[in-house]
């Protein structure tokens, strides 16, 4: 029988603590599990190709499964992506920490794989509210991340009953708040598209950039 995965009641104890043993899974390569603002989510290093390949055989990923990606502040997204003009910018830079989810190429030479092989020349990006996550992004860099729940499933909102013996450590943040799913939109050379309409209405969008969401 295997051991039980480590937990960590990220509500308690040495903050400090907390993001020290987050921060070392993350360099050594594995797999842990954080809470975000509406549910739980795997989480690795995305520069490591192992990890995420890891992540995605603990959800049981048909191939070509891509995960996203986040990233602790807007400015990051300018090293990460060719698609981050001005109408962009203003864009994350009114939504951002938040619920949006940007679709954007990646920069030229970003040696990522994030599910695709690369093929896609397109990754999701998103800075998250959660407090623990954006601490250790500080440290860590951009985190792949996806849902410990699959198939279309709700994610999970608390992780009492979570057990997963492929991840390393479990980061409790206590029962999440139920809530809306991000809203997504694409980047392309020719403007912005709304994919899915979330927590972000297209409403709110159409008021910071008119001439991409009439």
């Amino acid at each position: 029988m295997s051991n039980p995965v480590e937990r960590v009641d990220i509500t308690t104890g040495d903050p400090a603590e907390h993001l020290a043993r987050g921060l070392k899974s993350i360099r050594d390569g594995y797999v842990i599990v954080v809470p975000l603002e509406h549910g739980y989510v795997y989480a690795c290093d995305a520069f490591s190709h192992f990890a995420v390949r890891a992540m995605h055989v603990l959800r049981g990923d048909a191939l070509g499964v891509v995960s996203q990606v986040i990233i602790s502040t807007a400015k990051t997204a300018q090293g990460l992506s060719r698609s981050m003009r001005d109408d962009v910018q203003k864009i994350t830079d009114a939504f951002w920490p938040g619920l949006l989810s940007v679709n954007v190429k990646p920069q030229v030479g970003l040696a990522w794989d994030l599910g695709d092989s690369q093929r896609l020349d397109l990754i999701s990006l998103r800075v998250p509210q959660e407090g623990f996550v954006l601490d250790l992004m500080q440290k860590s860099g951009p985190l792949a991340i996806a849902s410990i729940t699959n198939n279309g499933l709700p994610t999970l909102l608390d992780v009492e009953r979570f057990e997963n013996p492929g991840v390393d450590v479990i980061f409790d943040g206590g029962h999440l708040p139920a809530g809306p799913r991000s809203t997504v939109i694409n980047v392309s050379d020719d403007g912005m598209e709304l994919i899915r309409e979330g927590a972000i209405s297209r409403e709110s969008l159409q008021k910071v950039s008119p001439d991409n969401f009439a």
